[in-house]
């Protein structure tokens, strides 16, 4: 009997380990593949405690218990050693793209890994009016530590597919920037499906408006902000950007963001893990169709020009939720315009590969985050 729960344990471990090679084909197991991919270093202690086990109880399901525990092993520090061969050439990518600038710190640290949340500052709570809807907007303001002068201020949006999340998604980014002297501003907007685009846009517009006219008071520079978004809030933040143009706004950064809606509806369908379709109908009002317009303006794909503002983009190649293509597309396209921009693609990592700021993905997306904003706010 306990042999063949040890078996049943090292196959469970192995099949989530194979997670930061495959791709999650239901929300349960995306969740279980950030697990493997952004902790797999340390849930390796598993496949290492059955493997002792093994040796004592195994009998002659012994050697398969050792030989999936292996293979687990393998699998969950595939993360931590394939970041450890990309960090040293993160920084010529970044400088090709945006300049160079200094950071007292490497791309990736093994060392790092043990690191569990960053140093908080107090947060101050906000509220702003859209004028279109007259509808109050919570904001969570994260002042900049340590400065003296005024700082610039980074946007943060948040995912959720439109109709769902809030401000205080994945808050260890807002204390981490913070912290190295960013102000940050996470904020909410109107949600589908009850608002449609660009409804989420003019609360954007009314958030960085309203930080504008507040700057004496927070500490920050009214002409220097980025915007910062995750998944749908990537889409809002390069759409925004590139459709409203703003010299204040200095860049955007999309984290594992869709940039062309036309070509996301193309591929979605009703049974896809997230119902894409269903998302893109309620938030835009349609189908390409039908909404022709609204597609078009949310795609920041379709609206780029030459004069866009730069643009980092953060990638996962195993993500189930969003199309790594939709960055590649992306990042092709402002190649061409000449705009200034780089995409970092992390090939084991999936959707909401930052929810460990310290994990293999988290070390080299805040790097190149600080770099982007190092560049771009100077």
């Amino acid at each position: 009997m306990i042999r063949w729960l040890l078996f049943l344990l090292a196959l469970s471990v192995t099949a989530a380990a194979l997670l930061t090679v495959l791709k999650a084909p239901t929300l349960f197991l995306w969740k279980v593949s950030i697990l493997a991919g952004e902790f797999g270093h340390l849930l390796v202690v598993v496949p290492l405690l059955l493997i002792w086990l093994a040796w004592a109880h195994g009998g002659r399901l012994g050697m398969p218990i050792l030989v999936l525990c292996v293979l687990a092993i393998g699998l969950l520090l595939r993360p931590v050693v394939q970041a450890a061969f990309m960090g040293p050439k993160l920084p010529a990518q970044l400088e090709k793209a945006f300049g160079a600038v200094e950071l007292r710190r490497a791309p990736f640290s093994f060392a790092t890994l043990l690191h569990v949340m960053p140093e908080e500052v107090k947060v101050r709570g906000l509220e702003c009016i859209c004028e279109d809807s007259k509808e109050p907007l919570a904001l969570d303001f994260y002042p900049a530590a340590g400065r003296t002068t005024p700082a610039p201020c980074v946007v943060v949006i948040h995912g959720g597919g439109w109709d769902n999340g809030d401000r205080t998604q994945i808050a260890g980014m807002n204390h981490y920037l913070a912290q190295r002297g960013y102000a940050v501003a996470a904020i909410s907007y109107r949600l589908a499906p009850k608002n449609v685009w660009p409804a989420q846009a003019d609360d954007i517009g009314a958030a960085i408006a309203f930080l504008k006219q507040q700057a004496g008071v927070l500490g920050i520079d009214p002409t220097c902000f980025v915007l910062l978004g995750r998944s749908a809030g990537g889409q809002l933040a390069t759409a925004y950007a590139y459709g409203r143009p703003d010299p204040a706004v200095r860049g955007a950064i999309s984290l594992y963001g869709p940039q062309d809606q036309v070509f996301a509806w193309q591929f979605s369908r009703e049974d896809d893990i997230l119902n894409a379709t269903k998302l893109l109908r309620q938030f835009l009002g349609g189908t390409p169709e039908t909404a022709a317009a609204a597609y078009t303006s949310a795609s920041a794909y379709l609206i780029a020009t030459k004069d866009s503002p730069p643009t980092l983009m953060v990638h996962g190649a195993n993500d189930a939720l969003v199309w790594h293509k939709q960055s590649e597309r992306m990042h092709a396209k402002l190649d061409g315009l000449g705009v200034r921009n780089a995409f970092v693609s992390l090939p084991w990592a999936t959707h909401a590969f930052d929810y460990n700021l310290y994990g293999p993905s988290g070390q080299l997306t805040t790097y190149s985050i600080e770099w982007f904003l190092a560049a771009v706010t100077k």
